[in-house]
């Protein structure tokens, strides 16, 4: 589990192909001891299991593997050297669960319609897959990209977050641009309901 709140900014260093896998090396500030084998991090939302890891200067480099549905169903099939990702370690008992419960499993692909810059903030529109829109409500959470936030303004399937300076900073959308894909995840208690609704 996660809270949709990044804590690194990582680069993917390089890509192997393995049959039906992608094995991809990220560049993390994260300390190498304090990675472990086996652990979850979130790449971009995406939840993705450590299996080699080693220190890199301050901080560290670790490997992950990507099968076939993750590459066909979230952006990680079109991440090249060089990508920088969004990265959360996977929440612990007793952390401070700052932004909202976030599995790392993606729903599908949102598309950034507009983007206008307020400031040093900006107000983005995005549209959302016809099945998942009704899973998503004014003032409800959202993880886009593995950031948790807020949805201001909703139009059938059209919704709009406001991302603060802190939040640009501190992910990799400062350049994000109109017509970008990124990964959805709704709100887990909002698709339990409506799946309850649907039982009855």
């Amino acid at each position: 589990m996660f809270t949709g709140i990044v804590t690194d900014i990582g680069t993917v260093l390089s890509l192997k192909e393995r049959k039906d896998l992608r094995r991809l090396r990220v560049a993390s500030k994260y300390p190498a001891r304090s990675l472990a084998l086996g652990a979850s991090v979130a790449h971009d939302g995406v939840c993705m299991t450590i299996v080699a890891k080693g220190a890199r200067g301050k901080g560290s480099w670790f490997e992950v593997e990507a099968g076939a549905e993750t590459l066909a169903r979230t952006t990680a099939g079109q991440w090249r050297k060089g990508k920088k990702v969004n990265l959360e370690r996977a929440l612990k008992l007793g952390d401070e669960l700052g932004g909202h419960m976030v599995s790392g499993h993606i729903d599908g692909l949102a598309t950034l319609l507009s983007r206008e810059n307020v400031s040093d903030m900006a107000r983005l529109w995005f549209r959302a897959p016809a099945e998942l829109a009704r899973f998503i409500a004014p003032k409800g959470s959202v993880a886009l990209d593995g950031i948790s936030l807020t949805v201001n303004e909703v139009k059938g399937r059209e919704f709009s977050v406001f991302i603060i300076p802190h939040t640009l900073k501190a992910t990799n959308w400062t350049d994000i641009a109109t017509g970008a894909d990124v990964n959805l995840e709704v709100d887990q208690v909002t698709r339990y309901l409506a799946r309850l609704a649907e039982a009855r």
